[in-house]
């Protein structure tokens, strides 16, 4: 199906909301029915029907078949969060006694997951360096069941060879799930490359306005089912009709705001890359990139997110610089209207920055919707003050 359809048609049958040319927000927690039977088959499968809106919802599926669709997928679920839907699609596949290999250094939340709560159900995780299959095989034991990946990550852009990973799972009955945050299914196809479970932050590109929260799973209509009738229906975490509004707006735009965020986003990089102050630039979609062959054949562009090390050793040095920039904002999170900074010694005590270790003085960038003149006039000015 044509992007260009599933953003602007799939899902919107116009006329049975008066041929208004955006979709109604059911603003409702309840949904009526005129005989039992009809509200005895809605009880056994709340997927059946629209029962109550911590299930279904009419404005949420909207939300859902446009995701799935861009996905390449059966059919998804739309979460408050991205940190929501990784916990469920974790929680429905595994089991006490069960073994996880995980890419290193995942999301906080996810990491948490797996080191504190993981743990007290008897669940064991192994951490590797995804980058390539040896690892993942080495990683394995006879009680893995499910793979955990991110490609690329968000701070070093980590990229795991996603088919080559997703056929062995496939040989041992392993699950997988991926974030795909950073590419969005516009720039990579993780179910057409064998994975289980696509996973994405909608708080980021797929809304575009830092106006709301949302995460994104998509798999077969089985999975789907699977996750929906356990986790997502328990833990009540499903996304709200406003909030699935809102990511449908979104949506409308994705296509011209990747493209514009990705042209300022070579130029931006461009310039950091050439100023005598910065060490070394991390950008997937640079040929100075380690696996920039991979990512090509992954995937199909790179969008805002970067990486960049200034010649300093100095912690205080890297502060004056992020609070040194006029326009580019320091916050947490990317993918929004608005160019973002933010410093990895923010997470750090004064005593406990290492500046031996690279990652202490990584900063990362997220190119927005600015022109890349009035970017690279900001960067210039707060790297002439350090």
């Amino acid at each position: 199906m044509d992007i260009s359809q599933i953003i602007n048609e799939l899902g919107e049958d116009r006329e049975n909301y008066f041929n208004a040319v955006a979709p109604p927000i059911m603003q409702t927690s309840n949904f009526t029915f005129k005989k039992v039977a009809d509200l005895y088959k809605a009880f056994e499968d709340e997927m059946s029907s629209y029962l109550y809106s911590r299930g279904l919802n009419p404005t949420v599926d909207i939300l859902r078949k446009k995701l799935a669709a861009l996905d390449g997928a059966e059919d998804c679920l739309v979460f408050n969060n991205g940190a929501a839907a990784i916990f469920a699609g974790i929680f429905a596949n595994i089991k006490s006694g069960d073994h996880i290999v995980s890419v290193a250094k995942p999301y906080t939340w996810v990491q948490k997951m797996f080191d504190v709560i993981l743990p007290r159900f008897g669940v064991t995780v192994t951490y590797i360096d995804g980058t390539t299959i040896a690892n993942w095989q080495n990683a394995t034991k006879d009680n893995s069941t499910f793979y955990y990946l991110e490609s690329p990550n968000s701070w070093d852009f980590a990229i795991q060879p996603i088919k080559e990973v997703a056929a062995l799972a496939r040989s041992k009955n392993i699950t997988t799930l991926i974030d795909n945050s950073y590419c969005t299914p516009l720039y990579q196809k993780p179910i057409e490359m064998g994975i289980d479970i696509a996973m994405q932050t909608a708080t980021k590109y797929i809304g575009g306005h830092s106006d709301t929260l949302g995460g994104v799973l998509s798999g077969t209509k089985t999975m789907i089912k699977k996750i929906f009738d356990s986790e997502y229906l328990n833990i009540g975490s499903g996304i709200q009709p406003f909030n699935a509004w809102l990511l449908i707006r979104g949506l409308r735009t994705l296509p011209a705001r990747i493209e514009r965020i990705t042209k300022s986003t070579a130029a931006v990089v461009a310039f950091m890359q050439q100023h005598p102050k910065v060490k070394c630039v991390l950008f997937v979609g640079d040929p100075s990139f380690s696996q920039y062959e991979l990512a090509k054949q992954q995937m199909k562009g790179a969008c805002g997110l970067f990486t960049f090390v200034l010649k300093t050793s100095e912690m205080s040095s890297i502060v004056r610089f992020c609070e040194s920039l006029q326009h580019i904002m320091m916050a947490v999170s990317w993918g929004g209207h608005e160019s973002l900074i933010i410093p990895k010694c923010a997470g750090l005590k004064e005593e406990d920055f290492d500046p031996s270790n690279k990652e202490h003085r990584y900063i990362r960038m997220y190119v927005g919707l600015e022109e890349p003149e009035y970017l690279i006039k900001d960067l210039e000015q707060a790297l002439d003050i350090i």
